[in-house]
């Protein structure tokens, strides 16, 4: 194993490791992305490509992989400064531009696996779930929930979130945290701290973004690494609707 993950050694065998250097992963979006792309990078994948038309700002640094330095820059550009200056031999692809239902398609084309870190502003994170479905194309489904971390796994064998939208009812990600959160229930391991930060949420007088924690970004860094190494060796995974969960708040 090269020296630079040597220390990976025993978890990760010489030849996984070269399993996953030239692993193709897609990231769409590089808000909660810009956390996993590091993680994935420091643990050996090394061919991450990336797509967000967004700008670097203040708020974003209290849970994103961003400094005050790169606050007014394009998201992608200042990600990809910083991940070749952890592995300059690294192959990151960055794509200034917003995903639309028309430029999907031509992105995912030539990724194994696929990470929507999309905001659900409009129904591109559904559209980018359908496609990549479509050409067999895992995706992973990050949220920070502050405390925690919260994955989902969409496969072309598996349900989609789209099985969630109800009739007349605006689908985002409050929905799918919701869901989990009665998920929980019904299997006996409800977390009332998750249903407590709903509630105070969506009571705000304000239409305010979802509150979200630094700890939350980074667990969920760890869990997507984590099922990126699994999808790529080909073990086995929980799909949609099953879900992994992580959270440092016991109390």
């Amino acid at each position: 194993m090269e020296s630079r993950y040597c220390r990976n050694r025993i978890y990760l065998t010489t030849e996984e490791q070269q399993i996953i250097k030239n692993y193709p992963i897609l990231l769409g979006g590089s808000g909660i992305g810009s956390v996993i792309a590091e993680c994935a990078l420091r643990f050996g994948f090394e061919n991450i490509t990336i797509v967000d038309g967004d700008i670097v700002e203040l708020s974003n640094l209290n849970r994103q992989n961003y400094s005050n330095g790169d606050i007014s820059k394009n998201k992608v550009d200042a990600l990809k400064e910083r991940l070749k200056s952890i592995n300059t031999g690294a192959t990151i692809s960055v794509h200034n531009n917003f995903l639309t239902s028309e430029n999907v398609e031509s992105y995912i084309q030539g990724h194994k696996v696929a990470i929507n870190a999309l905001d659900f502003f409009t129904d591109i994170p559904l559209v980018f779930d359908r496609i990549c479905q479509k050409h067999n194309i895992m995706v992973l489904h990050p949220y920070n929930l502050g405390w925690g971390g919260l994955v989902t796994v969409i496969a072309t064998d598996s349900l989609s979130l789209e099985s969630l939208i109800k009739p007349n009812e605006e689908f985002n990600e409050i929905k799918i945290v919701k869901y989990f959160s009665n998920y929980l229930k019904f299997w006996g391991h409800p977390q009332k701290w998750i249903d407590e930060i709903l509630e105070e949420y969506c009571n705000e007088k304000e239409k305010l973004s979802p509150p979200q924690l630094s700890v939350g970004s980074w667990i969920v860094a760890g869990m997507c690494t984590h099922l990126l190494f699994k999808i790529a060796t080909k073990r086995e995974i929980k799909k949609f609707p099953e879900f992994y969960f992580s959270s440092i708040n016991t109390d």
